[in-house]
């Protein structure tokens, strides 16, 4: 009997995903371990690999075709000695359980006996269209009327091919511009007032990520803590600890300074648990270790890999560990368990010159720190006037269930270890 391969979910809170790219094509052969598809998630691109044996029979879901729902068949496998014909039964009785995108159409216009017959029935049934959400969003774009579209696609639903070559519709100007308006060209756009512009698809991170920042500036009660750390002794010892890294060979490294920070967020965690919590309507969920995630910036948006039981790991250890999540983020290929959860994060924008800035809460934690970039300036030692490096960090704090004294204490705790990072390598 041939076999359902159905959409994978690839985390515990993953319900839908992109399928954005088919690496088998129909009539290929497969085995077990091979990989067949790359599936976008909430938060990466991750292969996925089948887990029986035998030949593409038919690709049900197209590559690039956006907000699959787990479980829905997006391919089926023919066994050793079966036939296509094989396929005609389990297809039919999916129709009714297989997800499609319904839109109504607009009137259809009248037509004779003899084309009517040539729409195809599973196509238009009561006046309706069945039709992938990547090429509804198309035809949208391109003011394509689905109803003039014959669908290619499982069932004659109409998918994403079938729009890309349609002929679009009148485009609905202001006719109150000037003669001289900007004209779009190519994939541009005019918007209602006139100004042409390109549209840039969100990818599932982005969508995420915007939504998890939106619901946490709505729900979650920010304050801000800022407090200046002099980084001079952290400069000359990673200085130090450079300079011998760069004598070894193969074990050899370079430390950054969100390295120290990283570090001495771990170990004020550990020293100072009060701030190392998130909350719940039941109870302050206080973490026995210090998992740090890692603001990391990717071609498809903002992911935070997590340093997990970082006050455990020396200062190599941890800039190790960035530096292969870092690379990973920017190639999607992070596990899931790799950048879900954490308890802390850190956002660092210093090497972007920005002094100072206050970063958007992470739920469930209750705690994000922000670091600007060391400047130099003045400052008074004693009777003397000095010149000293000092860096901005600026703490996010959820108050239900860090309150402003917690949060204070918290950072002249962190403050002792950046000023001196020599009580880190204990």
């Amino acid at each position: 009997m041939p076999i359902k391969v159905l959409m994978p979910a690839l985390s515990p809170t993953m319900t839908e995903g992109n399928l954005a790219k088919w690496h088998k094509a129909e009539g290929d052969t497969v085995e077990s371990g091979d990989v067949i598809a790359e599936i976008e998630t909430d938060k990466a691109t991750m292969e996925v690999e089948a887990v029986d044996e035998g030949v593409i029979g038919k690709i049900l879901v197209p590559a690039g075709t956006e907000n699959v729902k787990v479980n829905e068949m997006i391919a089926i496998l023919l066994e050793e000695g079966e036939k296509d014909s094989d396929m005609d039964a389990m297809l039919k009785s999916s129709d009714e359980s297989q997800p499609m995108t319904e839109l109504k159409s607009e009137t259809p216009k009248a037509q004779n006996k003899q084309n009517a017959v040539s729409v195809a029935p599973q196509t238009r049934t009561a006046n309706r269209i069945y039709v992938s959400p990547l090429a509804r969003r198309i035809a949208a774009d391109k003011g394509v009327n689905l109803a003039d579209i014959q669908g290619s696609g499982p069932r004659g639903r109409v998918v994403k091919a079938d729009v890309e070559g349609a002929q679009a519709g009148a485009v609905h100007s202001n006719t109150s511009s000037p003669s001289f308006a900007p004209q779009p060209t190519g994939d541009q756009k005019l918007n209602e007032f006139g100004i042409v512009y390109t549209e840039i698809p969100n990818n599932n991170i982005k969508k995420i990520t915007a939504s998890r920042l939106v619901e946490s500036k709505s729900t979650v009660p920010h304050f801000y803590l800022t407090i200046e750390c002099q980084i001079d002794e952290l400069m000359r010892t990673r200085k130090v600890m450079n300079d011998q890294g760069a004598k070894l060979k193969e074990d050899g490294y370079k430390l950054s300074v969100n390295d120290f920070v990283v570090k001495a967020c771990a170990n004020a965690l550990k020293a100072y648990p009060a701030a190392n919590v998130s909350w719940t309507d039941e109870a302050v969920r206080q973490y026995v270790h210090s998992d740090i995630s890692v603001a990391v910036s990717t071609p498809n948006g903002l992911i935070t890999p997590i340093v997990k039981q970082a006050e455990m790991k020396g200062l190599k250890e941890i800039s190790a560990e960035v530096k292969d999540l870092a690379g990973r983020a920017r190639e999607g290929k992070l596990k899931p368990e790799e950048f879900q959860g954490g308890t802390f994060s850190v956002s660092n924008l210093g090497m972007f010159g920005i002094k100072d800035f206050k970063a958007i809460i992470n739920p469930p934690q209750a705690c994000i720190l922000a670091v600007g970039a060391g400047e130099k300036k003045p400052y008074v030692d004693g009777n003397e006037v000095k010149i000293g490096t000092f860096m901005t960090c600026t703490l996010s704090v959820d108050h239900r269930a860090v309150d402003g004294a917690v949060g204070a204490e918290y950072l002249q705790v962190l403050k002792t270890y950046i000023e001196n990072p020599a009580a880190m390598l204990l």
